[in-house]
């Protein structure tokens, strides 16, 4: 019977737990470079069996949030590499999520102040993060979109493939492929966000399009071991929204299943909310969803994400039902979570002022447990 704290392989990863840091953008990267900073965060964290980077934009227009790392710059990718070298130094594994996030954007964040992109040119419901002059930042809802033009897409897909290998370049051990919690992928997939008339809408065929190009360019340039890939089947986040999700994501999953992926990454219910959300009155099950991954001949390690305790996610590794648990929140406020974890010790709480932007309060500066027996 395997444990939460068990090593295992996924793809060409070996981790050394089964407890994953899960993405969580904090907006402390200016200019979308990674700094000292930010790398001072990550090796504290890689005691997790395996981190995956808060979200990172593959392209300027992929861009959404003020303060957010990049994968598109020269010195993006410098930063990143001080990232992987000290999480490596510290015994830990990394991989990128790499983000475009469509029409949740804001016109001061696009370049030339152009608008945000996505499948139909429909405005979401929806805020995002941006920068003033004066270096305040506030939430503010997010501009009209335009629909992309069909000959773009190709140009999209090619931006992903880039920053795989720029990721690898830049000493990271893989990638995961952010296509959940309503960003251009998932905007593509649902129905709500996408109402196109040609190759990429209508049809599930058609909607899985663009996250089926996505997979083929980055597997061919990385290798399908190094590559995880996120979904958010129910979740409401950034006005997504299907009103039958289970035929579309046992599809996505049936097609996930022909790649050798290193792990499928799956939010149950609402992000960051109830796990028994159902959207818009349907009927979703997550365990019907895994089942026709591994039906459809799918052997990617299985991983669990949204509203994990310690005793959930032991349940959860010990029955089979997941491979891999990750947890968000606990991470920010430990950055030994894994050892807290094991010895069932008390966990610090994260101050919600300081997630978003800042400097170290709130981001650096919680104790270990050894700091605090040394006290």
């Amino acid at each position: 019977m395997p444990s939460l704290f068990d090593p295992i392989t996924i793809g060409d990863i070996a981790l050394s737990s089964r407890v994953v840091m899960a993405p969580l953008t904090r907006n402390r990267s200016p200019g979308a470079v990674p700094n000292t900073l930010n790398a001072t965060y990550y090796e504290q964290r890689a005691g997790a069996g395996l981190i995956i980077t808060e979200a990172t934009p593959v392209s300027h227009q992929g861009q959404g949030y003020a303060d957010v790392p990049g994968l598109y710059t020269k010195e993006a990718l410098d930063g990143w590499r001080k990232v992987t070298d000290g999480v490596h130094k510290a015994g830990g594994k990394i991989v990128v999520q790499m983000w475009h996030v469509g029409r949740i954007s804001h016109t001061s964040l696009q370049p030339n102040g152009g608008q945000p992109v996505a499948p139909s040119a429909i405005r979401a419901k929806a805020k995002t993060y941006i920068l003033h002059e004066d270096g305040t930042g506030e939430f503010t809802d997010t501009s009209e979109p335009r629909a992309l033009e069909t000959g773009e897409i190709a140009g999209i897909v090619e931006d992903y493939r880039r920053a795989a290998r720029a990721a690898v370049d830049a000493g990271f051990d893989g990638v995961e492929i952010h296509a959940a919690n309503g960003y251009l992928i998932d905007q593509f997939l649902r129905s709500g966000s996408n109402q196109r008339t040609d190759a990429y809408g209508g049809s599930i065929e058609n909607r899985t399009r663009f996250l089926f190009e996505v997979m083929d360019a980055v597997t061919a340039e990385i290798g399908a071991g190094r590559t995880g890939i996120r979904l958010s089947p129910v979740t409401p986040a950034n006005d997504a929204s299907d009103p039958d999700p289970q035929p579309l994501f046992d599809d996505v999953v049936k097609g996930l299943a022909r790649y050798p992926l290193s792990y499928i990454h799956v939010i149950e219910g609402a992000t960051g909310g109830d796990r028994n959300f159902q959207q818009e009155g349907s009927s979703f099950s997550f365990e019907a969803l895994r089942s026709a991954y591994h039906q459809a001949g799918g052997k990617a390690a299985w991983m669990g994400n949204n509203g994990y305790d310690r005793a959930l996610a032991i349940e959860a590794v010990e029955s089979g039902r997941v491979d891999l648990v990750a947890f968000g929140k606990p991470f920010i406020a430990n950055p030994d979570l894994v050892e807290r974890l094991k010895q069932d010790a008390p966990l610090n709480t994260p101050d919600s002022n300081t997630f978003y932007g800042g400097g170290a309060k709130g981001y650096t500066d919680y104790p270990t447990l050894t700091q605090v027996a040394a006290e």
